[in-house]
């Protein structure tokens, strides 16, 4: 017999390990595979039916068209080369980045955080970013800090609304910790 697989996208940042853990653990009839996405890409892998379901990072273009589960929230953080003064601090707030006098490295795309931690290793300036792709761009060389005065972002699982069934329920099941023998 053939089994079905669920392919689910996720972004940077995100790790989906505990949840391929508990959808093996619960004896699924479908395969899981989970397959990497460019932030960029987030909504065209979603269009192009290139993954079933994706964790992406909200805020995401014409939502009428997905189903949408909000989840949980990223702090913000700004990183810093480790020689900068402001790394000597266990958080930021937006008045010690406008007291240090250092320069933003803006993003210049929404691929590019890995480019922008590079360029703040060098001891130029301080770069924002959601925690968990500050840690997942960790360098030696280079200091994430939480921005405690910042707006967090938001994780989200989508799927397309037409394409909406029992296994992409089982998965949001898995996601929001339900188990075989709870209910919805």
């Amino acid at each position: 017999m053939h089994r079905p697989t669920l392919r689910v996208g996720f972004v940077p940042g995100v790790e989906p390990d505990r949840f391929l853990r508990r959808w093996k653990t619960g004896r699924r009839s479908a395969w899981l595979d989970l397959v990497p996405v460019p932030l960029s890409r987030q909504r065209e892998v979603l269009a192009t039916a290139e993954v079933d379901m994706c964790f992406v990072r909200l805020p995401l273009p014409e939502l009428d068209e997905l189903h949408l589960v909000r989840l949980w929230e990223e702090r913000a953080a700004v990183v810093v080369g480790d020689e900068n003064l402001l790394s000597l601090h266990e958080e930021v707030r937006e008045e010690d980045l406008a007291q240090s006098g250092e320069r933003e490295i803006l993003p210049q795309h929404l691929d590019d955080a890995a480019d922008r931690v590079a360029i703040v290793a060098t001891g130029i300036g301080f770069t924002r970013m959601p925690l968990p792709l500050a840690r997942l761009h960790h360098r030696k060389d280079a200091v994430h800090l939480p921005q405690a005065d910042a707006e967090p972002t938001r994780i989200g699982l989508a799927w397309p609304r037409e394409a909406d069934d029992d296994l992409r329920q089982e998965f949001v099941g898995v996601v929001r910790g339900r188990t075989a023998r709870s209910s919805r």
